[in-house]
C-alpha cells in the first residue's frame, strides 16, 4: 500500500477552520504506529502541471490563487496556498500513475479539491484534484473512467468540470439539502447524483451507496478515481451523517472486489476519529 503525503501540506492553517493540519498529522501518526498494514510512504512529484491544470480550470483560477484575498468565508487565501494546492494535484496525478501500475494507493494530502469548479475556488478547495486526474486519465489512454465521491457534501466542482466529458462518469453520494446546495438530481449525460436527506437512517445511506456501486459496475470502467470524504461519519462535527467506522471498511472492500485499478484522494472528514476511519478504509482496499 502506497501513501502519498508531504509534511509541507500541514504548513498552512486558518485559526478555527475545520480543515486543519491535524487531519494529516494525526492520521500519519496513527498509520505509522500500526503494524497490520505494510505501507510505503512517498512524496508527490514535481512535474510540470500546466497542461493537466488547464484541462480542468480556466487560466483565471490559476491567477486568482496568487491574489492575497479570501475566496469566500470558507476558503481563505494564505501565503503559498498555490504551492500547497499544486502539490495536492501532483499527488493525485502520482496516485493515478500508481494505480495504473497495479499499486494500491491513497493520497493523504490537503487541501481537498472536489468543490473547486472550473472557474472558482470554494468550499475549502482551491484546485480540483480528482477532476484533474480523471481528465488526465482519459487524455492519456483510459477509455472509461469512473469518479466515485462519497464525501457527505456534493462534489459540485467535480460535476461542473466533468459534465458531459466523454469517457467519464461521475457518481456522488451525499446529503441533500446541504452545502453547497447542488446535487439534487442527475445532470447531463454522465453525472449521477444520489442525494440522501439529512437525518436518514444508516441503512438508507448504505442502500444508496450500494445503488451507486451497482450503477458504477454497469458503466464497466477501466479505472476508478475515488473522492474519499469521511464526513458522513456519525460523529463528524461538520457533516455528521449516520455511517460507522466499519462502513468505510465495507466500501473500500467493495472497490477492491471490482478488480479494477483504483486510487483514492482525501476530501473531507473532520472528526477526531479520522485516523481510524482512514485506517479502516485502507485495510479494506488492501484486502485485510
Amino acid at each position: 500500500m502506497k501513501i502519498i503525503t508531504d509534511a509541507a501540506c500541514t504548513s498552512y492553517e486558518q485559526p478555527g477552520h475545520p480543515e486543519r493540519p491535524a487531519r494529516i498529522l494525526t492520521t500519519v501518526a496513527r498509520l505509522q504506529d500500526q503494524t497490520e498494514l505494510p505501507l510505503t510512504w512517498v512524496k508527490p512529484g514535481h512535474a510540470d502541471l500546466t497542461a493537466a491544470l488547464l484541462r480542468a480550470h480556466s487560466p483565471a483560477v490559476l491567477t486568482r490563487l496568487l491574489e492575497p484575498r479570501d475566496f469566500d468565508n470558507d476558503t481563505p487565501w494564505l501565503p503559498d496556498i498555490h504551492l500547497r494546492a499544486r502539490a495536492s494535484v501532483a499527488a493525485a496525478l502520482d496516485a493515478l500513475a500508481a494505480a495504473r501500475a497495479g499499486e494500491t494507493v491513497f493520497s493523504l494530502m490537503r487541501p481537498p479539491g472536489h468543490h473547486a469548479t472550473r472557474d472558482q475556488s470554494m468550499g475549502f478547495c482551491y484546485l480540483n484534484n480528482i477532476a484533474i486526474a480523471a481528465l488526465a486519465a482519459t487524455a492519456t489512454g483510459s477509455p472509461r473512467v469512473a469518479v466515485f465521491d462519497f464525501d457527505v457534501h456534493h462534489g459540485n466542482g467535480t460535476e461542473h468540470i466533468l459534465l458531459n466529458q466523454p469517457g467519464i462518469e461521475f457518481f456522488s453520494i451525499h446529503q441533500h439539502p446541504a452545502y453547497p446546495g447542488t446535487g439534487a438530481q442527475n445532470v447531463g449525460r454522465n453525472c449521477f447524483n444520489y442525494p440522501v436527506p439529512p437525518g436518514s437512517l444508516r441503512a438508507t445511506y448504505l442502500a444508496t451507496l450500494r445503488q451507486a456501486l451497482d450503477d458504477l459496475r454497469i458503466f464497466k470502467p477501466h479505472l476508478i478515481a475515488v473522492s474519499a470524504g469521511f464526513d458522513a461519519y456519525e460523529r463528524d462535527p461538520v457533516g455528521g451523517g449516520p455511517l460507522k467506522t466499519e462502513d468505510f471498511y465495507w466500501l473500500s472492500q467493495a472497490f477492491r472486489a471490482l478488480n479494477i485499478p483504483c486510487f483514492s484522494l482525501l476530501e473531507g472528514g473532520y472528526s477526531r476519529d479520522l485516523p481510524e476511519l482512514i485506517l479502516a478504509y485502507l485495510k479494506g482496499v488492501a484486502g485485510q
